[in-house]
């Protein structure tokens, strides 16, 4: 496997389970340090651990700001640097949005969006100072199309999209800032998904497409990993989508 990362320190968000996890795993087989957080302590304890010496782990809620700033400061005196921030935590689920309680979108802006900004704010001013960095958030095709049953997921999503198009117009190259957008994906999260009850199931047709099967987390982690590298230093700003083609 190439070794791009090779004397360079990720942050990875949600390595608990699914494409968090394989964004670690990834990275850090490409030569990365990676400190790996989640807002379950155990999970990405595992997870570094199974990656070995060049990983750490952190308990982070993303959504609390001193959580974050406490953590980036800890990964930082670790490594020295964060030279990138893969933002993957988040949550989701269907619902009729006039059922839907105010709790839970009110929890699903809070970790998928104002989460992946407190990231984002806690890095940034490092890769300020140094003049590079680079930032890759997690939005989805729930963030660029309608999607039913959906409301507090969309919003949140599409809030992600219009952050990093903002962010990466105020800071400009060399400090990148991308989203990758995925379809569905072999997740704990994606089995989540469940439509409610009475739901008319041709409304999914909508989020997939026939005989196209949801990605694996690892090809997600492939794209994470060439968004990361300097192979990518011509994008920013950019919305990379990986649907099987639901959105084409």
């Amino acid at each position: 496997m190439e070794q791009r990362y090779v004397g360079k320190a990720a942050v990875v968000t949600g390595t608990g389970s699914g494409i968090g996890r394989a964004v670690a795993q990834r990275l850090a087989a490409e030569g990365a340090k990676v400190a790996c957080l989640d807002v379950n302590g155990d999970s990405a304890k595992a997870t570094a651990d199974g990656i070995g010496a060049n990983a750490i782990s952190f308990a982070c809620d993303v959504s609390d700001w001193a959580q974050v700033e406490a953590t980036i400061a800890e990964a930082t005196k670790a490594f020295g640097q964060i030279d990138v921030l893969c933002n993957v935590a988040g949550i989701g689920g269907f619902a009729n949005s006039h059922e839907v309680d105010p709790g839970l979108y009110a929890k699903m802006i809070a970790v998928n969006l104002t989460g992946t900004f407190l990231m984002c704010r806690g890095v940034l001013p490092q890769m300020v100072e140094r003049g590079v960095g680079v930032i890759i958030n997690t939005a989805s095709t729930a963030g660029i199309m309608g999607q039913p049953w959906s409301a507090g997921y969309c919003s949140s999503k599409g809030g992600v999209v219009a952050l990093t198009k903002a962010l990466a117009t105020e800071y400009d190259t060399p400090i990148r800032v991308n989203a990758v957008a995925p379809g569905g994906v072999e997740t704990n999260m994606y089995s989540a998904f469940i439509p409610p009850d009475g739901a008319d199931w041709g409304r999914m047709k909508k989020m997939s497409r026939d005989n196209v099967e949801v990605a694996a987390p690892e090809e997600l982690a492939s794209l994470f990993a060439y968004l990361g590298s300097d192979e990518a230093r011509y994008i920013t700003g950019s919305i990379m989508v990986m649907d099987g083609g639901i959105t084409s």
